[in-house]
């Protein structure tokens, strides 16, 4: 019973409390009670971790959508966060779009020129997947858990002080409009001489105004203990702030690492690709112009024969002169080539076969010879050796 009675005393003073700062805050809205200023220096301190707040729950947002545009995935992720869960591994896009390359490069055919590029430029695609995934885990453990251990913890720590310092100087405001309350009626009492009531009412408000003085003295007491802890907390914005600048630096190193990564894994395909011609016919192509390699292709080429000393160029002179004598050469083979019909003669890359000119063959062509099988091939396509 007595627990009862005292759960009841406590909520009835609770409320009591809490209809308090309700009238103060709405006179104060209304402008009809006082409100005591906080310091310029304690006001700047708010205002810098409002500011540090906001700004960094916006730039961990849209880092989230960098580091994973997909809206569902994030949603997912989340999910299994506030579970304390670990979420399923998923591929990523470059990984589905390099599985997808390698798919249908082996359904092509890797003998082929055009099966050959889309598996290598697959797996490029996956090394770059696995590099963005690398990126992904890196920038949350160094950069965006940080940021959020602030917003959901130093911050709303701060935010909970900020609110109690807010209800200390309700109270404050509150008992010194009380004692100046207390004072005027005391006055008023004072003023009145005709009954011995009106003394009894004199002795009645001076008890008051004791009342309030020390009540105001316990509220400014708790207000000062309470500002001088919120401004504690908020003087280590700039502690936090520190080591947000140190985290940035860290995202910074990853995103560097990642796009040399991506950077020289294109480098590499693109020396690969080198090697094939940049323009192919479908098997259904029936003219007679031959497909011309890239410059890359050439300088590629160019750069390896110079360290052999067994191999030449097929210059334009050269093949004057292969016309004109009208012999036969040796000439190794550059690239695959898929014959567009049964006049032409399909080639292999590296392997060595004869070839020789015939009187009215197109400029850009030449009859080549394999054993018992012979048709025309694109010149673009050779090197004659010595």
């Amino acid at each position: 019973m007595n627990i009862m009675d005292f759960n009841v005393k406590k909520l009835a003073a609770d409320a009591g409390t809490f209809l308090s700062r309700a009238v103060q805050f709405t006179e104060e809205k209304l402008g009809q009670a006082e409100k005591t200023e906080l310091d310029a220096h304690l006001e700047n301190l708010l205002s810098k971790a409002e500011c540090t707040k906001i700004w960094t729950e916006k730039i961990m947002k849209q880092t989230e959508v960098l580091l994973q545009p997909n809206p569902n995935a994030r949603i997912e992720e989340f999910v299994y966060e506030k579970l304390d869960r670990k979420a399923p591994s998923r591929i990523n896009n470059p990984e589905l779009l390099g599985q997808y390359m390698i798919d249908a490069g082996t359904e092509f055919g890797p003998g082929t020129a055009y099966g050959n590029a889309l598996i290598k430029c697959g797996e490029t695609q996956k090394r770059i997947g696995t590099a963005d995934r690398e990126l992904i885990q890196t920038s949350a453990l160094n950069f965006l858990t940080p940021l959020r251990n602030f917003i959901e913890g130093d911050y709303k720590t701060i935010a909970k002080e900020r609110k109690l310092l807010q209800n200390k100087r309700l109270d404050l405001d509150a008992a010194k409009t009380r004692l100046k309350k207390a004072k005027a009626a005391e006055t008023r009492a004072s003023q009145l001489n005709s009954a011995r009531l009106e003394g009894d009412n004199i002795m009645i408000w001076a008890e008051e105004v004791t009342k309030s003085e020390q009540e105001l003295r316990i509220t400014q007491s708790e207000f000062d203990r309470q500002a001088e802890i919120t401004r504690l907390l908020l003087e280590g914005i700039s502690s936090t702030h520190a080591h947000h600048l140190r985290c940035l630096n860290d995202f910074v190193e990853a995103q560097m690492t990642y796009y040399a990564q991506c950077y020289q894994y294109m480098l590499d395909l693109q020396k690969q690709l080198g090697s094939f011609p940049s323009n192919y016919h479908s098997n259904n192509n029936q003219t007679a112009v031959a497909p011309v390699p890239s410059a890359s292709s050439n300088v590629i080429g160019s750069s390896a024969l110079t360290s052999t000393s067994s191999l030449v160029i097929t210059s334009p002179s050269n093949l004057t002169d292969l016309k004109e004598c009208g012999g036969s050469r040796r000439a190794r083979v550059l690239y695959d080539y898929d014959a567009a019909n049964s006049t032409e003669l399909s080639l292999l890359a590296d392997e060595v076969i004869t070839v020789f000119s015939v009187v009215g063959m197109d400029s850009d062509w030449l009859m080549g010879e394999r054993g018992n099988q012979k048709g025309r091939v694109p010149i673009t396509y050779l090197e004659l050796l010595n």
